[in-house]
């Protein structure tokens, strides 16, 4: 026998409320998501709680990498790149680095109703659903250990360190160089979509400290990092530019500074001698040496 249900009203003398929402519920019965009012009244981004709701609704194994959620969403990937890195830090998803049989290490991400896992060492129940499906091929000879999950989802996070002592040399940005991360942080202003994180700037600023040691002008590194940027980047903009960082090629070095020329006496004009004619060098008209000479010759001869 089916449930009963009343359409009636619980108290017919309440009224309306004066102020505020006024529901108008509708028993669902397929094609909806519970979701905890945590989540749903969660303070912050509007952004946040849409990407998470939405995550929630999607199906196991559905994509919900930043280029997904962008298709799906009018935000750009800067939003949504922050919505995912909250309900990162939040505790509602989690990304994993996991080895494959064939030795490849593919990132998974695991998203909670109710954040509380404990990281690599929760929960066995989410982790076994996309283990499944992504190598249900490669699985059949373990079906018969099924009886005990546990060993098939706790050595998964063991190689999960491995990609972590690949990323440690980068330096921390108290030991980067400070001009590179002015340079980096500045970047923002000439267009708003290259924020950067406090590690991705410590990861490229050697790379400007290398130019600015070339010689190049911090305005000619900013010109160089922003010019003809792509309509929509299709992973971090940290990643693209690294790869202008790493790929345009370093400018020739200035040349030396030529030595300093020696300033050459200035050239006197030729002057004609009042008495002989003779053409001589001199600043004003006048008499030649030898005419000079000779009268002062002539006038010690008559004083004495």
């Amino acid at each position: 026998m089916a449930d009963s249900q009343s359409n009636a009203r619980l108290r017919a003398d309440a009224g309306a409320p004066t102020s505020g929402v006024i529901h108008l519920r509708t028993r669902l019965t397929a094609d909806f998501t519970v979701v905890s009012n945590a989540l749903a009244q969660r303070r912050g981004s509007a952004v946040t709680v849409g990407v998470a709701v939405y995550i929630s609704s999607l199906p196991t194994g559905a994509p919900v990498t930043i280029a997904a959620l962008c298709e799906h969403f009018s935000e750009g990937e800067i939003l949504i790149s922050r919505a995912l890195r909250e309900l990162e830090a939040a505790g509602y998803l989690e990304r994993r680095r996991e080895r494959l049989v064939s030795g490849q290490i593919r990132t998974r991400t695991y998203f909670y109703d109710v954040p509380g896992g404990d990281g690599p060492d929760g929960p066995p129940e989410p982790p076994t659903p996309p283990r499944s499906r992504a190598r249900g091929p490669r699985e059949r000879p373990v079906v018969r250990e099924s009886a005990s999950p546990l060993r098939e989802v706790a050595p998964a996070p063991g190689p999960a360190p491995a990609p972590e002592e690949t990323e440690s040399p980068v330096p921390a940005l108290g030991d980067a160089d400070p001009k590179a991360v002015a340079v980096l942080t500045a970047l923002r202003r000439v267009d708003p979509r290259l924020v950067l994180s406090a590690r991705e700037a410590a990861r490229l600023a050697p790379a400007v400290t290398e130019w600015l040691a070339a010689g190049v002008g911090a305005h000619e590194i900013t010109e160089l990092l922003t010019v003809r940027l792509p309509d929509r980047f299709r992973a971090r903009p940290a990643s693209f530019l690294a790869f202008r960082l790493r790929e345009t090629p370093l400018p020739v070095p200035p040349l030396p500074p030529l030595p300093p020329t020696v300033e050459r006496p200035a050239v006197l004009p030729f002057q004609t001698c009042d008495g002989c004619e003779r053409a001589f060098r001199a600043q004003e008209p006048g008499r030649c040496r030898s005419c000079r000479d000779h009268l002062v010759g002539e006038s010690l001869r008559a004083a004495g």
